[in-house]
């Protein structure tokens, strides 16, 4: 099954319980909440107070997306704030499998996010304690950036990797995912959606309508692959 995860840094800031309200309504499967420290990446976003918020709203998966330095240092705020789903980038951290054990020690699932130059071949010797890979495709720090092309055959070669070993991971992909990008990417073996300002948000209906769209859409998308 896809799942269908809006990333909430792309929502109404100002009435964000309505808006998580909403999607939750729709049918949404999780709920994606960047992280952003301004030094890992660009950029600054949400803390763990506005995850308090968030889970206060709904009771769908909470998936955090630590893009920051040391993510070992925050593991128990999140975790405490409601996370259901943490992941961590390679490059944040000198010690990733003590953190992703970490992450799971807490009954949460474990990710790891790999930027778009980073190499499948780095997990390697995690994909053991990990239960999903964000694969970026676009550079983290900003929405509305362009998918990069050569991520379909990362994804493929990700999915292959993981079909060839047996592991039980799921592939989530983060960056410019909309109608567009989603056949191709879910041909390839993705099954966690990022949604942003590409499919769900900034659309001309409601958040309600824009989930509707895109559940049909994917759905048709499957039968066409299937030949239904």
């Amino acid at each position: 099954m896809t799942m269908i995860g809006p990333s909430l840094m792309c929502a109404d800031m100002g009435n964000l319980k309505r808006d998580v309200q909403e999607l939750d309504q729709a049918g949404v499967d999780f709920f994606h909440i960047d992280i952003m420290d301004g030094s890992f990446v660009p950029n600054f976003t949400m803390g763990p107070d506005m995850v308090n918020v968030i889970r206060a709203a709904t009771d769908k998966p909470l998936d955090i997306h630590l893009m920051i330095m040391r993510p070992e240092e925050h593991i128990n705020l999140f975790a405490d704030a409601g996370a259901d789903m943490i992941s961590v980038h390679i490059e944040s951290t000198i010690h990733l499998q003590r953190v992703l054990q970490t992450i799971k020690s807490k009954g949460i699932k474990a990710g790891v996010a790999l930027n778009p130059s980073t190499p499948i071949e780095s997990i390697e010797y995690v994909m053991d304690v990990i239960d999903y890979v964000t694969l970026m495709t676009v550079n983290p720090g900003f929405a509305g950036q362009k998918f990069i092309p050569t991520m379909y055959n990362k994804i493929k070669k990700l999915h292959q990797l993981i079909e060839k070993e047996s592991y039980n991971i799921l592939i989530q992909v983060d960056g410019n995912i909309g109608y567009e990008t989603i056949p191709k990417v879910l041909e390839n073996g993705a099954k966690m959606l990022v949604c942003g300002t590409s499919s769900l948000f900034k659309s001309k209906g409601s958040l309600h309508d824009a989930v509707i769209h895109l559940r049909q859409f994917i759905e048709g998308t499957a039968k066409v692959k299937t030949g239904d």
